[in-house]
């Protein structure tokens, strides 16, 4: 029986990850990036540019947005530490995307780095 950790070797094996000093170019050079962790975490702080499509949700949202459907968009994906992205990845790659890569140690080796974060900012209630 496999583990989620099983899961996520896995997939690791089969998708590319960039490594974080790499991150900020392939963002750039990429058509969409796109944050697959849950939506507290998206709004607590994330990667400025990203668009959030939670892992478990990510395929549905794919299939139901038309801007998203090209077979050849560059993506670049994260999550916290890199499994749900490698996972989400492989889930890309299986449904036909071409060019598919994941952030080496995620969000927060993103953080570690001492790159920027996009966090909103609340209402002031005073």
């Amino acid at each position: 029986m496999k583990t989620a950790l099983d899961l996520v070797a896995a997939a690791k094996a089969r998708v590319t990850e960039i490594p974080v000093s790499e991150a900020e170019a392939a963002i750039r050079d990429a058509d969409v990036l796109i944050d697959v962790r849950e939506t507290e975490e998206f709004t607590a702080g994330h990667l400025p540019g990203a668009i959030h499509a939670s892992r478990g949700m990510l395929e549905f949202k794919l299939s139901g947005t038309p801007a998203l459907a090209s077979r050849d968009l560059k993506v670049v994906l994260y999550c916290k530490t890199s499994g749900r992205a490698a996972l989400a990845a492989a889930a890309m790659q299986d449904m036909g995307y071409l060019n598919v890569r994941s952030i080496a140690g995620g969000f927060d080796a993103w953080v570690a780095a001492g790159k920027p974060v996009h966090k909103p900012e609340l209402p002031s209630f005073g």
